[in-house]
């Protein structure tokens, strides 16, 4: 084979065959050979230490950047910083937070614009499904966003209202009609409002006021018309373990359906969460141990088909910690950058592998060219430490805002480099990420 413009040769190299000693050899971007470890490929070379593993580029399929419109929040470049500073090569950005929110092929425009040259890795976006735009879903697709996100009951923001069941019948027969993907927020408005309200600091009572029946019967309701429809669906930040058998059976009866869990539901358990700690605030919320351990046994069992950070950065001051208010505090969860050690540091103790971390992470998520150690596929790499470890400093993150309730945690696995399409991701010099669309040729 001709002079390469890289070949890294590491013993640990993790594929669909397990972890296996190779040589990968680049060349313009794309991955041109998977060889064994001493093959005769000539090029810029990199060896790794023993102790690291080449896995390929983890990819995050549900993250809110919230730019244009809630940059305070969040924004390209920081949001971009932080996911290859955690071996994240690959986002999907959510519809909503930001203003406007992607319900038409004029905002995603504008979203494309923003995001252009701030971008430290590849970026698709999400269109929304929301009450009124059913005339602006085929554009949106024929735009190439990766599917379209709905809720069920209020999103947290006004701009991205939930639709309704008389409105999501038609939503997704539509989507069906071009073969595109629904993504939702399943739980159900009416299970919420008939839920006691949260009560000020109590966790407990947050967790009373968003219970696991609301996503159990949403999930019910959306496996239903997807059968009825034939709209392909996937089921967004599974936190109820009472819908693994639903998902199951459902697809045994031929249903296309997927679901996705996130790392704050895989490590935090309600029992650890102290009153007035409204870092761990989610929707849904963390749930019990006892439900954890069977969000564990959905991903051993395939269940669960990938698992992804639901990224959703806001102020501190949005998070209440001041009063501990859960009802008052912004729902969700900065993530992005820990994702990976935050995966391995439980599953490890659990008897998964790298292997199936680089399943759920980096495969799963289906972005066309990446997520895999293999000819044709982009060069995407995270170089990663898995027996070092660290503790989390909220301060160091690249996130915007210096909040997490993996504060203070100690993690396994440090990330040592990441690289996209072939060139290592050095964060202080200027962007290099490209915007995606779905199924984009090269």
């Amino acid at each position: 084979m001709s002079w390469l413009d890289l070949v890294i040769r590491a013993r640990r190299v993790v594929s669909t065959a397990g972890e296996v000693a190779r040589a990968v050899g680049v060349r313009d971007g794309r991955i041109v050979a998977v060889a064994p470890y001493d093959a005769q490929l000539e090029g810029d070379l990199l060896v790794l230490d023993d102790n690291e593993v080449l896995m390929p580029g983890v990819v995050d399929s549900h993250v809110h950047v919230n730019d244009p419109g809630r940059t305070e929040w969040e924004g390209f470049t920081t949001a971009t910083r932080a996911a290859a500073a955690g071996g994240v090569t690959t986002i999907i950005d959510m519809p909503l937070n930001s203003i406007p929110p992607t319900c038409d092929v004029p905002a995603l425009e504008l979203k494309r614009k923003t995001a252009a040259s701030q971008v430290y890795v590849d970026v698709g976006f999400w269109g929304g499904a929301i009450p009124g735009n059913l005339a602006q879903l085929r554009p949106l697709h024929e735009a190439g966003v990766f599917g379209f996100k709905c809720f069920l009951l209020h999103s947290g923001v006004d701009e991205f209202p939930p639709l309704t069941q008389a409105e999501l019948e038609p939503v997704m027969r539509e989507i069906a009609s071009f073969d595109g993907l629904l993504i939702v927020h399943a739980e159900d408005a009416h299970g919420i409002d008939n839920a006691p309200p949260p009560n000020g600091a109590s966790y407990l009572d947050f967790l009373r006021s968003r219970p696991r029946e609301a996503e159990n019967a949403a999930v019910a309701d959306v496996i239903e018309l997807a059968r009825q429809t034939n709209c392909r669906v996937h089921i967004l930040h599974v936190s109820s373990s009472d819908v693994l058998p639903l998902l199951a059976k459902a697809r045994r009866d031929g249903i296309r359906i997927t679901a996705e869990t996130c790392p704050h539901y895989l490590t935090f358990s309600a029992e650890e969460i102290p009153d007035g700690a409204t870092q761990y605030k989610c929707c849904p919320p963390i749930r019990e141990a006892v439900n954890r351990e069977l969000l564990w046994d959905g991903l051993r069992d395939g269940v669960i088909d990938l698992v992804v950070s639901d990224h959703s950065p806001s102020t501190v001051d949005l998070k209440r910690l001041d009063t501990g208010d859960f009802g008052a505090a912004w729902g969700g969860i900065a993530s992005l950058q820990l994702g990976l050690p935050a995966v391995w540091t439980e599953a490890r103790r659990r008897g998964f592998t790298l292997s199936d971390i680089a399943r759920w992470m980096c495969q799963a998520p289906a972005v066309p060219h990446k997520g895999r150690i293999e000819v044709g596929y982009d060069a995407d790499f995270c170089v990663f430490a898995p027996d070092e470890t660290f503790v989390v400093d909220a301060n160091t993150l690249h996130h915007k805002n210096a909040i997490t309730p993996y504060d203070g945690r100690p993690l396994d696995g440090v990330v040592r480099g990441t690289w996209l399409r072939g060139e290592p991701v050095d964060i202080e010099a200027a962007p290099t990420g490209r915007l995606l669309t779905r199924g984009e040729q090269r």
